[in-house]
């Protein structure tokens, strides 16, 4: 049995701990904030006050790992979530029959929900269990560290009243998390952080469906681009969905869609977000922003490897990517999952930090690194809304678009488009295979004037309906579909 200490009660410090108390360790969980959500989602959703979790209610679409994670170590809180109302929705669903099943194709399911269904969830799961006390409203305040050897040891963690000593300590604190600051404090030599910015801005509004009227407009791609700005839907549990706005920071209109009365003119000019209002759905919120977005990789390692033993981060502290692609929920519990499998060794915390380390690289620095290059393309096509380019897309960027298109109409394309949303393959691996180019192939001859397209407003019209006065100055929008858009 080890005995581990969690900083951090979010959806990682939950899960890490659940999934640990069921292989038989003993964990203690710290989180400063005292509430336990679960008796009313809507209040606890709508309600609960948390400036350190701003995405809390943000959409969330959950990948195919939550649910592949969730049904190995804990299928009873996955049966949970479902009871609770969220929705299984396989990449298939899209088609009116079933392409001939492979395997791995019954994974490739999104689960449809706001992310405090997966709270609520976790935390009646882990306050069952036995070998987990929840300390809620007890925040850790530092680290208990061994500096006696040639790297540092992380023994356990410092509370207001004592020290709790660990063999193992688990840093779930987000991507705010105090640890790199303790550990420097503890003379630890710092760590190399990687932190790249990420200019765009999240407008979303949330809105219940009618409970007589039909449950989804139909046969309605989830998402619709402008040159300028991307708009989408997230169908969620009991009857709710978001619309959702991504503008750059530099775009002057962006401070108009927090009026409610706006934010829904301009989402009606994107066909995919129009189809879900034409159900007349009833508001339930008011339009809710993020920004101040990076893609942030923290492992507590620089280039000779961990800078101390003990101690593993997961989730958010580790790393924190932009939730374009809704990978951060999927790679917290992907890491609670290898933690709890291998705690057994932590008891030699040098060869653990190290296979950790070399674990992450392998898992998930990939996706953090895609992140990356899908934000530096996105941000490119975002940056500039009053210099829309009027050149035709490269072929590069026309063969990405007819991918994206391709996977409609194609189920084998989709699959391989499933794969990379899932975090299955990267884009590489999935669409390089001669298969799917053949099929891209064969869709383009059946396409011969395929030309990349945007669905949504042109700027002018963008501006009429955020009532922006210079419209008619602006440049029309061009034809070319963004960079990133066959990944979306």
């Amino acid at each position: 049995m080890t005995r581990v200490a969690i900083v951090g009660g979010g959806i990682g410090g939950l899960a890490t701990a659940l999934f640990l108390g069921r292989r038989g360790h003993q964990v203690a969980l710290f989180e400063r904030d005292g509430h336990r959500p679960g008796r009313d989602l809507d209040e606890d959703f709508f309600g609960w006050h948390r400036p350190g979790v701003p995405q809390a209610v943000q959409p969330h679409g959950l990948l195919a790992p939550v649910r592949t994670v969730l049904r190995a170590e804990a299928p009873d809180t996955y049966r949970a979530m479902l009871r609770m109302g969220a929705r299984e929705h396989n990449e298939f669903d899209w088609f009116a029959e079933r392409p001939p099943a492979r395997p791995g194709d019954e994974d490739l399911v999104t689960v449809q929900t706001r992310r405090i269904v997966l709270e609520a969830a976790l935390h009646e799961a882990v306050h069952r269990e036995p070998g987990v006390d929840v300390r809620l409203g007890e925040a850790a305040e530092g680290l208990v560290v061994d500096r006696r050897g040639d790297i540092p040891r992380v023994t356990g963690v410092r509370c207001a009243s004592q020290a709790h000593r660990a063999d193992l300590v688990v840093d779930a604190g987000g991507r705010r998390s105090p640890v790199p600051g303790w550990l420097l404090n503890e003379g630890c030599r710092e760590a190399s952080v990687e932190n790249r910015r990420v200019p765009i801005a999240y407008f979303c509004r949330w809105y219940r469906l009618r409970p007589e009227g039909p449950r989804d407009p139909g046969r309605i791609r989830p998402g619709s681009f402008s040159a300028f700005a991307v708009g989408g839907v997230f169908p969620s549990d009991n009857g709710i969905f978001a619309a959702s706005l991504t503008v750059s920071t530099a775009d002057p209109t962006r401070a108009a869609l927090r009026n409610p009365a706006v934010f829904e003119r301009v989402a009606r000019t994107f066909p995919a977000i129009a189809a879900w209002l034409d159900l007349e759905p009833e508001p339930v919120s008011g339009v809710l922003a993020m920004g101040g977005l990076h893609n942030r990789w923290a492992a507590p390692a620089d280039a000779a490897g961990p800078v101390v033993t003990g101690l593993v981060g997961v989730g958010d502290s580790l790393a924190y990517t932009n939730p374009t692609a809704g990978q951060g929920v999927a790679m917290a519990l992907r890491a609670g999952q290898w933690v709890a499998h291998h705690a057994g060794t932590a008891s030699d915390p040098a060869s653990f930090a190290v296979a950790y380390h070399r674990w992450a690289v392998r898992t998930l620095r990939p996706w953090f690194d895609a992140q990356v290059a899908a934000d530096r393309a996105n941000a490119a096509q975002l940056g500039e809304p009053a210099r829309v380019s009027t050149e035709p897309p490269t072929a590069a960027g026309r063969e990405r678009a007819a991918l994206a298109a391709c996977a409609f109409d194609d189920p084998l394309v989709m699959r391989a488009r499933a794969k990379v949303r899932h975090l299955v393959l990267t884009a590489d691996q999935a669409y390089g295979t001669e298969e799917v180019r053949a099929r891209l192939a064969h869709w383009l001859d059946e396409h011969p004037d395929y030309t990349p397209a945007f669905d949504g407003p042109a700027r002018a019209e963008w501006e009429s309906a955020t009532g922006s006065a210079d419209h008619t100055a602006r440049t029309p929008t061009t034809k070319a579909q963004p960079e990133g858009s066959a990944n979306q």
